[in-house]
């Protein structure tokens, strides 16, 4: 049976999650439960005592495992646990992800490297692995949670949209490669969501001095950039449950297509980028930086 019919008349197709304890990912292990499918819900080891608390619990068709996304010993074996004993992962949806804040100048090559460890190697490592198993069915669905992020790029994120960005190229390509054996390739773009996620931003060593620091050159872009996102956040209107809903109307869309735009903002910076000329867009956005006009007012570092 092709995968298009397994995933439409929801039954037992293998579902691998990760990063499914926490926001978006576990809310949609959530909306997964109820549905016939086998699910390998996964997320980091320290993260694994959060399925409890949402009253999320193994049985014959819902395994919990480890997975450290950067760990290829953890990739190969929760991937060899599917094909070994449920002959196989017929959906990935690649959602783990991190998030540094750092301008350019204050990130090194072991921030680079973790940042797109993360959002892109593991992504990219665990479609590799399933990959041989979906052609030889020839079906299968992989599903990459992008961003904004992966379309924009905001000051303050370039590590980010890097991630993302390379995340949606590489996607789009993948979407080429493998449709002759009837596999399907999205990337779902949230914009901002109602949530404290942003609280989880990480820093790194330069840029959390500088963010600290009001003498700094980039204080100011630091300081005002997370207000903007966190004032973004709290006045959103997306749910990550809405997304979820967006995510599993994908994967049983008999025809997906390669991008979707998750939430309104995601539909309008889509819109903007393409009908706008790059050299207004570009100084619209700049324009609409919150204090921008005094930024590198600053004393020089």
């Amino acid at each position: 049976m092709r995968l298009t019919a397994t995933v439409t008349s929801n039954t037992s197709a293998v579902v691998l999650v990760t990063g499914a304890s926490s926001g978006l990912g576990l809310a949609l292990s959530k909306k997964l439960l109820p549905t016939e499918y086998r699910l390998l819900l996964t997320a980091r080891k320290n993260s694994l005592g959060r399925f409890a608390a949402a009253g999320i619990t193994a049985n014959e068709r819902v395994r919990i495992r480890t997975l450290d996304v950067t760990s290829s010993a953890e990739r190969d074996q929760v991937v060899r646990e599917a094909d070994e004993t449920w002959g196989g992962v017929d959906v990935l949806i690649n959602n783990a992800g991190v998030a540094y804040r750092t301008v350019v100048e204050h990130f090194n090559e072991a921030d680079d490297w973790e940042q797109m460890d993360v959002n892109f190697r593991g992504p990219m490592e665990l479609i590799r692995l399933v990959l041989p198993g979906m052609r030889r069915k020839r079906a299968g669905r992989i599903l990459n949670v992008s961003s904004v992020g992966g379309m924009m790029a905001m000051p303050t994120m370039a590590l980010y949209s890097a991630s993302k960005f390379a995340l949606e190229g590489a996607t789009e390509s993948l979407w080429y490669e493998v449709r002759p054996w009837n596999i399907h390739v999205s990337l779902v773009q949230p914009g901002f969501i109602h949530s404290d996620s942003f609280r989880n931003t990480r820093y790194t060593e330069a840029s959390r001095r500088a963010a600290d620091d009001p003498v700094n050159p980039y204080h100011r872009h630091y300081e005002q950039m997370a207000a903007l996102i966190a004032r973004l956040m709290a006045k959103a209107s997306a749910t990550p449950e809405q997304i979820a809903d967006t995510i599993l109307r994908t994967m049983r869309n008999p025809s997906p297509p390669l991008r979707v735009p998750a939430t309104w903002d995601a539909h309008l910076f889509a819109l903007l980028r393409r009908f706008l000329p790059r050299w207004i867009y570009h100084r619209f956005l700049y324009g609409q930086l919150p204090g921008v006009g005094g930024w590198g007012n600053g004393p020089e570092a």
